[in-house]
């Protein structure tokens, strides 16, 4: 590495120590970097690697809440505003136990590249909680988000901050979080949120754009190659909108999902995942993966919550972060796959990122092959901005002609950086680029 990045990335992790999964994050841009550093030496003469890797704004908070037994429950929020440079802060809110700090910081920190390669005026945030609404009553989830947002509602606004949903976070939580801020704010601004309703300003295929969106990435890179995703066999992980959805997609393509998961544990369907079962278990009967196995005869059930031993083509991790090691990878390579296009956001650790470069495998990480819904709570907020809302067909349009525009730029960036097909390089090149430009011409602030 760089001299100059490897001083950077040593004052990162002195000062972040306890946070591996924004360590992670960070040397992995850093790394990639170096070939645009030797290009444009200005950007590190004028700081931009150092101020890039700081947040301009992390916001910690007490969220207490009265359960339905009339306890007392406390949980800590967060919310990391991490640059602002492009446009307001644009990330989800996560509720989850694992959620901490680091995880918001890393979350936070991806998205300020995703969104730069939209293309669509959108600066990166991140935030959420450790609470976690599974097996919570429907009452205790929305007094949590009427406390969460009674402290959120202060730092964030259409012009300022806009968060959406992400882990835990879906169309019920993003109804009590507006709700609430609606109350404080004695403001309907449509604009401070997006995944809402449709009958109250959300978009047309907001549910859908996660998914398909990394289908669609995935299918350009097939074309490359002069293939498709018809007759090819598909393992998805997760089993929320952006896993559905995905399946969706890519079954429309003529391809064959055959794996699903969970918490609970992994799901093998080799006659391909029904779509309307998964939707009706997971959105109304608010179930669990083994619920599809008993309604399912084709289906089996996985202890273990990971499908990457299963023989197959193609593989859309869509679950979370650091979910695929090098050992998966090298049994994925050895199966037969591919090609890795990443739902989620960051699903495979360094040693499996290595393991796929080794083995010829195409991969292409989250914040490119992800963006589809980022770039689509964009989309709605210019439906907002408009008092609009755009058909359904009019909003896949956009977001196929978005992500096949990530798709290019990737490329384009690794061919002039010398290294030809690199996802990686190219996607954190590209909107590095992009980011580091808008700071160069904003001044040190």
């Amino acid at each position: 590495m760089d001299q100059r990045i490897e001083r950077v990335y040593e004052t990162v992790v002195s000062r972040n120590p306890v946070e591996p999964e924004f360590l992670q994050a960070v040397h992995e841009v850093l790394e990639s970097l170096e070939p645009v550093i030797a290009a444009h030496p200005e950007y590190a003469d004028q700081g931009i690697l150092e101020r890039i890797v700081e947040p301009e704004r992390q916001i910690i908070f007490r969220v207490p809440w009265v359960d339905d037994d009339g306890r007392v429950q406390v949980n800590r929020g967060f919310r990391v505003q991490f640059s602002s440079v492009l446009g307001p802060y644009k990330g989800g809110l996560r509720f989850h136990s694992s959620v901490d700090l680091g995880i918001v910081k890393f979350l936070g920190f991806e998205q300020v590249f995703k969104n730069a390669l939209t293309g669509q005026g959108i600066g990166g945030g991140k935030g959420g909680s450790d609470f976690d609404p599974h097996g919570k009553s429907d009452m205790e989830v929305m007094r949590f988000c009427q406390s969460f947002m009674t402290e959120l509602a202060r730092h964030i606004g259409e012009h300022t901050d806009v968060p959406a949903g992400d882990i835990g976070v879906g169309a019920r939580e993003i109804g009590y979080l507006f709700g609430q801020y609606k109350r404080l704010a004695n403001s309907f601004d449509a604009g401070v949120l997006t995944g809402k309703s449709l009958a109250w300003g959300g978009s047309l295929a907001r549910p859908e754009a996660t998914g398909y969106g990394t289908v669609i990435f995935a299918q350009a890179m097939l074309a490359t190659r002069g293939d498709s995703l018809e007759g090819k066999k598909v393992l998805v992980s997760g089993s929320g909108n952006v896993a559905t959805y995905a399946v969706q997609r890519a079954q429309e393509l003529g391809a064959t999902v055959v794996s699903i998961s969970d918490s609970s544990g992994a799901v093998y369907d080799p006659a391909g995942i029904d779509v309307a079962l998964l939707r009706q278990i997971k959105e109304v009967q608010r179930g669990r993966v083994s619920d599809y196995v008993a309604q399912r005869s084709s289906a089996e059930f996985r202890s273990g919550t990971k499908v990457w031993d299963i023989p197959a083509d193609i593989a859309l991790p869509c679950a979370t972060q650091n979910e695929i090691n090098d050992h998966d990878a090298s049994i994925m390579a050895r199966n037969g796959v591919t090609l890795v296009a990443e739902g989620a956001n960051m699903p495979s650790t360094p040693e499996a990122i290595d393991v796929y470069r080794k083995a010829g495998i195409m991969y292409a990480p989250g914040k490119a092959a992800n963006a589809g819904g980022v770039a689509t709570s964009a989309l709605e907020m210019q439906q907002n901005a408009a008092r609009q809302q755009w058909s359904f067909d009019t909003v896949v349009q956009k977001l196929d002609h978005i992500m096949l525009s990530i798709h290019n730029t990737c490329l384009e960036a690794a061919e002039m950086y010398g290294h030809p097909g690199d996802y990686v390089l190219g996607a954190n090149a590209a909107a590095f680029e992009k980011v580091a430009d808008a700071m160069v011409e904003q001044g040190i602030c």
